[in-house]
Formats: C-alpha cells, sequence, structure tokens
C-alpha cells in the first residue's frame, strides 16, 4: 500500500490533481485496479495536505440482463466510510444484443464513461478519479501509434467543459502490479469480468506485446512514460 499512496501522492502533486474543497467520484467497476484506487484515495485522504471528500460510483452495465451483485463492494465502502452509489443501465444489452457490436469495447467505454460524468454530477462530486495506472498509459499510447500514427494519450487530469467536471488519474506513477499486490494484500473484493469481450480485446493484444517487447528492452512500459514527459505529451 505505502508503494502505490507513495505513486499517488507523487501525480496528485506534480498535476496538482486534488485541491480543498473537492468532492472526488471513484469510479469502481470492481477490478483490482478500481478497487484498489478506491482504498488508496481512502488512505490518502488522512494525510494528504488538501482536505477532499469521496462517493465510489458503479456503472451496472446489467450483464445477462440482470441486476449486478455488488454488495461486497458496499460493504468495504462502509468500512471506509465512504458513501456508495450504484447506478443500474441497460448497456450490456444495447451493445451486445441490440447492436450487436462486433468491437464492443469502445462504444461501451465510453457509454460508460457519460453515465459516470452524470453519477458524479447528481451526487455534487467536482471530480472523477479513474483507475488508470502505468500500464494503461503505455498501451493506450502504443494503440493510438499504431491505430491512428498519433503520439496520443489521455492526460493526467481533463477537463470536461459540458459537464464542469475534472478527470484526474492518481495512479498514472503506478503499475499494474501494484495493484494486484494491494489487492491481495487487502483482500479486496475484487470480481471476474462478465463482460463476453474479456480478455480478447486489443488492448489485451498490446499488453501482450509490450510484456514480449520487455525481456530484450527492458521497461518500456516506464520508457514510454519519460518519453511523453520529456516531449510534454498530452500534458504530461
Amino acid at each position: 500500500m505505502q508503494k502505490l499512496l507513495s505513486h499517488m501522492r507523487a501525480a496528485c502533486q506534480q498535476y496538482d490533481m486534488i485541491q480543498d474543497g473537492d468532492r472526488i467520484a471513484v469510479g469502481v467497476s470492481g477490478g483490482k485496479d478500481s478497487l484498489s484506487l478506491l482504498v488508496a484515495m481512502a488512505n490518502l485522504k488522512r494525510f494528504y495536505p488538501a482536505r477532499f471528500e469521496l462517493v465510489a460510483i458503479t456503472i451496472d452495465p446489467r450483464f445477462g440482463n440482470a441486476d449486478g451483485d455488488y454488495s461486497a463492494i458496499e460493504e468495504l465502502c462502509g468500512k471506509y466510510e465512504i458513501e456508495y452509489i450504484v447506478k443500474r443501465t441497460q448497456l450490456a444489452e444495447l451493445i451486445f444484443d441490440i447492436r450487436k457490436e462486433s468491437n464492443p469495447c469502445s462504444l461501451c467505454a465510453r457509454m460508460r464513461r457519460g453515465a459516470l460524468h452524470d453519477a458524479a454530477k447528481e451526487a455534487g462530486c467536482n471530480k472523477i478519479a479513474l483507475g488508470h495506472h502505468l500500464d494503461d498509459v503505455a498501451e493506450t499510447f502504443i494503440m493510438n501509434l499504431f491505430n491512428g500514427g498519433t503520439l496520443d494519450c489521455f492526460m493526467p487530469v481533463t477537463y470536461l467543459s459540458r459537464k464542469d467536471l475534472y478527470m484526474i488519474r492518481p495512479m498514472i506513477f503506478a503499475r499494474e502490479s501494484d495493484c494486484a499486490r494491494v489487492a491481495k494484500k487487502e483482500n479486496l473484493p475484487v470480481a471476474k469480468s462478465k463482460c463476453p469481450a474479456d480478455g480478447a480485446t486489443e488492448r489485451q493484444e498490446v499488453k501482450e506485446f509490450l510484456s514480449s517487447m520487455e525481456k530484450k528492452y527492458g521497461d518500456v512500459r516506464s520508457k514510454i512514460l519519460g518519453a511523453m514527459q520529456r516531449k510534454e505529451i498530452n500534458g504530461y
């Protein structure tokens, strides 16, 4: 936990992610990354110089046309005295049954993000924290490079003018392995994804590609982040 907190504090301070009085919605899917972010933010709240509030929000896609069971996450939020909100949607039915998307991830991500923005505003939040880590930074950069020929990635801090919300990514200096260790040590209620496309995505292919490159070139993910910082790509 201390290693993850160290990375998060460094990112929050370097990119001025958190200010006094912020009410931050943490997007919680039930995976190891978002749950690690949630408990780390709860711990960060205890000593971070700026005072802030937390709200945990889950967008339920309703896979199999049934409500997801998030009682374990609700119990975790109770332990840390964090307000917890579950928003039920028809995303799974729309994407897989009605539209029958052959490449559903991009559309699903956009629609879930929109639902999360609306839920955060309804909860009186001015910021949303997402569980993207350094591995996600590198993978997104490579995907954009290979697919569109662009040097592009999501930003550490993004202002959404239409919603008057800030998106922050406090874990961009942390590795996916850091989240996995925290999830295991803290015995977090990580739930296996019920998404039909899980494990068969382009991102998974890029993840495996970068892992194969690291056998020869070392920590390529950190090198990609370092290159982005030196060239100040997308606010890094």
